[in-house]
Order: structure tokens, then sequence, then C-alpha cells
């Protein structure tokens, strides 16, 4: 069970950002780095873990590698106001969604979708527009992503693009 978290000092957050930047970095070289021990760190990060500061370690792997070449974006409407836990239910049903949220504006929901193809894409999508309370959607396919290395890209959701670690994969650690 998570503790409410405290304060990060500026030592956590390079710490958070080391391992943001390479999970798989040493406990001993994110210490040189920073000026403090193996020990020290490992401390740390235990604690950050405990309060839920950080969640994971997560493998990050390119999705058409998994044979997921199509991407988009999915605005859903729903008939009166569904709730998003029953959203959230539904959207847990479809491992081709990678990312869902409920967001403000016209639409009720955003969906992130991954598929093999535009025909399996399809499918996914005339299965999502026969949940009952959904009155539309619309879709928009992903061209190209202008920002290569953002988490959208491929460096995100472990659902289809890398696998969550309970912990780091280093035997220094």
């Amino acid at each position: 069970m998570a503790h409410a978290p405290g304060p990060l000092d500026e030592l956590d957050r390079k710490i958070i950002a080391a391992l943001t930047a390479n999970a798989r970095t040493s406990f001993a070289e994110i210490g040189t780095a920073i000026g403090l021990s193996a020990t020290a760190v490992k401390r740390r990060v235990d604690r950050m873990r405990e309060t839920g500061v950080i969640t994971g370690f997560t493998a990050t792997v390119r999705p058409a590698a998994l044979g997921w070449r199509t991407e988009a974006y999915i605005e859903v409407y729903c008939d009166g106001a569904a709730p998003p836990r029953r959203i959230a239910e539904v959207v847990r049903r479809y491992p081709e969604i990678t990312a869902a949220m409920t967001v403000s504006g016209g639409a009720d929901a955003l969906l992130h979708v991954r598929a093999t193809d535009v025909e399996h894409f399809e499918e996914v999508l005339e299965r999502i527009r026969t949940e009952s309370f959904i009155r539309k959607t619309i879709s928009y396919m992903v061209l190209s992503h202008l920002i290569p290395d953002s988490p959208e890209a491929g460096a995100g959701s472990s659902a289809v693009q890398g696998y969550g670690l309970d912990e780091p994969g280093s035997p220094t650690r």
C-alpha cells in the first residue's frame, strides 16, 4: 500500500531523470553522477516506490516489431452521461486500446488504438460502436509522428509495446 508521497528534493528529481532516461541505469552509475552512494540511491528509489512516486520500470518496444503497424485515435460520444468507470470497463476488453481518457469538449472519451492494419482497426472500431451506450465515434488515423521519441510514438503503453517489470533488470541493483 503506497503512502502519500512526500516532497521531492533535487537529488530525488535527478534520480527520477536518470531512471526516466534509462531505467536500467545502475544505482552505482546514478550515484556517481549525482554524488551519492549506490546504497543511498537505492534507499531513495525504494522510498519513492513505496510512496507511489515511482510506479514501475518498463521495457519499451517498437510497436511495429509486435505487428502493430496502424495507429488511430477515436473520439467517443456517449448517450446520456456514461460514467467513466463504465467506459473503462469496456475499453479494458480491447488489447488494441493502448490509452483511454475522458476529455472535455464535445466528445466524452478519447481512445488511442493500435492495430495490425487498417482492416483490423476497422474491426476494432465496429466492435466499439456496438457498445449500447456509444452514440457515435470519430476516428483519426495517425500518418506520422512529428516527435518520434515521444511516448505516443511507441515509448509507453505496456499493453502492446512492452512488459512492465516489478524490479529493474540490472543485477547491480
